[in-house]
């Protein structure tokens, strides 16, 4: 089980196949990598569950492989987990948001922890042959808000950034104190599997990759950027980062996992953050002690070498109020509606739900 969606397995890859499984949609969060918080936001599930199939079929349309296979309709979900014969369909054959999502599976080997923050990647390609999910996250950028760890790993001039358009010295190297819009999407390669991700060198994310080609994934991550840029501008919204994860079978390279939802992504409206990002900048409001905490940990655990930075974590997250769940809540529902241009949800519109979380 991951933190917000739980994993269950109907047939079982093999070296040389791909198996069956779904991804079952729940209310719960994370954020900085903290795992199951202690609250449920209503309607979250469902929100990313659609969200993501109806990206999923965008792409297919575009000619992009992926993992999926449909979504259960939400009146044959239990049903199905029964075992009778009701199949995945696609997200228009759905008269309700479905919460569970069919996908192809493939192997996932364990990957050895070697102690001061090095892993074994040779014992995890040996296992997984050449049907395996690639131990990377493909992160792509349009935007670099204040605060993004982008802004320390290189210069505006190093990423195309005209400095004259921010009043900037063009040798200074600073960044300004304000959102910035790249010239062309920013391509990274960070860690999956570490208990901290990391940012890599393309030599590093090449190691890590095995057979995948690195030049295919970075392709693969611009095209489905280029999707769903399309998609959020128009529906009004400003598409500023994300990911994808891969696997490889075959010889082909295929986007797994789940793509671009407001918890995979982050998403503007009007100037107005419409992801997780609202509530972790809540909790950076109001409980910045947990916050610091879990920095504090992470260091530590680099310092140490120690696998699980939160067996260091001196402090657990507040729990949110009703009417913080009660925002975010109308926020997923709400951005689901305009993002597919369907009423999925019976949601405030779009402008209101938004309205609502600034003043959070």
């Amino acid at each position: 089980m991951t933190s917000v969606k739980e994993f269950r397995v109907e047939a079982e890859p093999t070296a040389s196949e791909l198996g069956r499984g779904r991804f079952v949609f729940t209310d719960q969060y994370s954020v900085f990598d903290w795992g199951e918080m202690p609250d449920r936001v209503p309607r979250k599930g469902a929100s990313l569950c659609t969200m993501g199939a109806y990206n999923f079929e965008l792409l297919a349309d575009d000619g992009v492989p992926t993992h999926y296979a449909g979504v259960y309709p939400a009146d044959s979900e239990n049903a199905a987990a029964g075992g009778d014969n009701t199949g995945p369909v696609p997200l228009a054959e759905c008269d309700e948001p479905p919460t569970e999502m069919a996908i192809a599976l493939t192997q996932v080997p364990e990957l050895p922890y070697l102690g001061d923050g090095e892993y074994d990647y040779d014992a995890y390609h040996a296992a997984a042959g050449e049907n395996y999910l690639i131990p990377l996250e493909v992160v792509f950028r349009n935007t670099v808000p204040v605060g993004s760890s982008l802004r320390s790993r290189g210069s505006p001039a190093a990423y195309g950034v005209d400095a004259d358009e921010y009043g900037l010295e063009a040798d200074a190297g600073e960044w300004p104190d304000e959102v910035v819009d790249l010239p062309e999407p920013v391509v990274e390669f960070s860690t999956k599997y570490e208990e901290q991700d990391r940012y890599l060198s393309r030599e590093e994310a090449d190691l890590i990759a095995g057979v995948a080609d690195l030049a295919e994934l970075e392709a693969l991550a611009l095209a489905v950027n280029d999707a769903l840029n399309r998609r959020a501008e128009s529906a009004g919204f400003v598409h500023e980062d994300g990911k994808i994860e891969c696997l490889y079978h075959d010889g082909t390279i295929k986007v797994a996992d789940v793509v671009g939802t407001f918890d995979e992504n982050r998403f503007s409206y009007r100037g107005q953050e419409v992801s997780k990002e609202v509530v972790r900048q809540y909790y950076k409001r109001t409980d910045p002690e947990w916050v610091d905490a879990v920095s504090a940990a992470k260091s530590r655990a680099r310092a140490e070498g120690v696998a699980d930075w939160r067996t260091l974590c001196e402090r657990s997250p507040e729990t949110l109020p009703a009417d913080v769940l009660d925002a975010v809540s109308d926020l997923y529902a709400a951005g689901t509606n305009a993002y597919t241009d369907t009423e999925w949800f019976d949601a405030p519109a779009v402008d209101d739900a938004v309205a609502r979380v600034r003043d959070l």
